[in-house]
């Protein structure tokens, strides 16, 4: 059977959730399909498209907001979700925050959120730096919590991160952003 480049963004994925980024190599993933790493290349031109794919693969199951809803609630609805399936995933924050950094459209999640800042009105002129912001806030609540967890493993003295703590911190940073999209109209 041909090797093809689903079955090598699935096995990165799969990977990252097992091991996290430090452990997702182009030798380790080689290995795991049983191939040489020379072969990767015919799929992926390097790491970095790699990573844009596992980004993509990890936001692939999110779905679009509802169009009834109104653009400020889908928003928060939708970066609550992205931030919930993120934290789950090793390293997920430093992936997506790479992809975001070589193409900020290359996840449909990604883009749909760029679009919800834009329909809540705030102006053309502003709309990547405010939808940025919010990938921002997504991304460092991601990475804070699994920082803090990955602290409280090798050091049995600090106490585990609380998730419901850290989601609430989330959607109160978020709601802060949100007043001000209003202000900005």
């Amino acid at each position: 059977m041909a090797l093809s480049r689903d079955q090598v963004v699935a096995t990165a994925v799969d990977l990252l959730r097992r091991y996290g980024l430090g452990d997702l190599t182009m030798r380790r993933l080689a290995r795991e399909l049983g191939v040489a790493p020379g072969a990767l290349y015919w799929h992926v031109a390097n790491k970095q498209e790699l990573l844009v794919e596992v980004a993509d693969a990890l936001l692939a199951e999110i779905p679009v907001p509802s169009p009834e809803r109104p653009p400020e609630d889908a928003l928060a609805g939708l970066a609550v979700t992205i931030r919930e399936v993120l934290v789950q995933v090793p390293d997920a924050a430093d992936v997506v925050g790479l992809a975001y950094a070589v193409e900020p459209g290359a996840t449909r999640a990604l883009r749909e959120l760029g679009r919800l800042v834009y329909d809540a009105g705030v102006p053309a002129s502003e709309r990547d730096e405010v939808a940025a912001l919010v990938v921002h806030h997504v991304l460092g609540s991601v990475a804070g919590e699994q920082n803090r967890r990955l602290a409280a493993r090798a050091d049995p003295d600090l106490p585990p991160p609380d998730s419901a703590g850290e989601a609430k911190a989330f959607e109160v940073g978020l709601a802060v952003i949100l007043r001000g999209l209003e202000r900005s109209r």
